[in-house]
């Protein structure tokens, strides 16, 4: 594909664009699993629904509805 609804995804080296030429989709899954990116940036650790939770909770107690 040739866009993104989440560029973040990109700036951070977490996704790639690379179009749609077979040839070109070849090299880059070839690229990605020869070089995997060595961490996740922060926060991207599958925690965001308990962070919400705690979030929504914490405001109920504090003056929330």
């Amino acid at each position: 594909r040739a866009n993104t609804e989440r560029p973040i995804t990109i700036t951070h080296g977490t996704n790639r664009l690379v179009g749609t030429d077979p040839e070109q989709i070849i090299r880059a899954a070839h690229d990605a699993l020869d070089h995997p990116r060595p961490s996740l940036p922060p926060l991207w650790d599958g925690q965001a629904a308990d962070r919400i939770l705690n979030a929504i909770q914490q405001w109920t107690v504090v003056g929330g509805q």
